[in-house]
């Protein structure tokens, strides 16, 4: 299978079963045999799986891709068993980082909900003009970028993440405020946004927000 297939939802999907990292092997880089270059695309996942990771306090590292022929099967063993060590090293998903089982399976779940947006996104906001391993680095490696993902990934994880607490039970803007660590400010902001996008409605008689009715 190209590499380009590996989607960003397979990543999350494998870490959200217990994998404690995650390897992508792609063929090199301008070697494909076909127009697509879909390594790029898996090259371009990478660098946003690994922002998105930081993001929810996981170690980006956990996250590795390497391109090789198919002629590089000592270099495809050196990858695989550094990577293993590394990982052993880092410790389990979650727990080494200072998570609970049940906090990670939380901010995973956040962040597969986001890859519908993360695919627009990259279409519109990420994509990167010239396929060549360097300008991919100094787009993706740009503090600009940076910027641009926190601009784009902030407020759109708050939500996901608001709306899963959303579906156990209604809570009110403090109530969300304590449970994510946010700015009550920051929670009606996003509330008001989700209101107005038919996510969520607010009951008066309770004083919570609760998901909207289908």
């Amino acid at each position: 299978m190209c590499s380009g297939r590996v989607d960003l939802e397979f990543i999350f999907r494998a870490f959200a079963n217990g994998q404690d990292g995650v390897f992508i092997g792609g063929c090199k880089l301008d070697e494909c045999n076909y127009v697509t270059h879909g390594n790029y695309d898996a090259l371009a996942n990478t660098y946003m799986a690994k922002k998105i990771l930081g993001h929810i306090g996981l170690n980006p590292d956990r996250l590795r891709t390497e391109f090789m022929s198919g002629a590089d099967g000592n270099l495809l063993a050196q990858y695989t068993d550094e990577f293993a060590r590394q990982i052993k090293e880092m410790g389990p998903l979650g727990k080494a980082e200072g998570m609970t089982k049940e906090t990670l399976r939380f901010k995973l779940a956040a962040a597969r909900n986001l890859v519908p947006f993360m695919r627009l996104a990259e279409r519109e906001k990420l994509r990167v003009p010239v396929k060549s391993k360097q300008t991919y680095k100094q787009f993706f490696e740009n503090p600009q970028t940076d910027r641009l993902f926190d601009l784009l990934l902030a407020d759109k994880l708050a939500v996901s993440q608001i709306l899963l607490l959303l579906k156990d039970k209604p809570l009110s803007t403090s109530d969300i405020s304590q449970r994510l660590g946010l700015n009550p400010s920051d929670v009606s902001r996003h509330m008001i946004s989700s209101s107005r996008h038919g996510m969520v409605m607010y009951d008066t008689a309770s004083n919570c927000y609760t998901l909207a009715r289908a």
